[in-house]
């Protein structure tokens, strides 16, 4: 038991000290200064990839608000009876 319990102290001791090592360009800078620029709104000025995240998300919108007012129309609408 106390040989399990002293690999896994060596194991969780030696994966939190590799990790340190290992260095991340620090980008938040340049994320903010590109955030804090006038013109574009803040959710289109990632690029090509927020523009289109936007226009799915406003078809995926558009779309459901159309379908949900049509299924309530057909819902209101009394059926034929034969």
């Amino acid at each position: 038991v106390w040989r399990g319990g002293k690999t896994l102290r060596q194991t969780s001791q030696r994966t939190i000290n590799t990790t340190s090592c290992r260095q991340f360009k620090n980008r938040v800078p340049e994320k903010q200064k590109l955030f804090q620029e006038d013109g574009l709104p803040v959710h289109l000025k990632g690029g090509v990839t927020d523009h289109l995240l936007y226009r799915t998300t406003m078809a995926v919108t558009v779309f459901g608000t159309i379908y949900a007012v049509y299924e309530l129309f057909v819902a209101g609408m009394p059926k034929k009876q034969k």
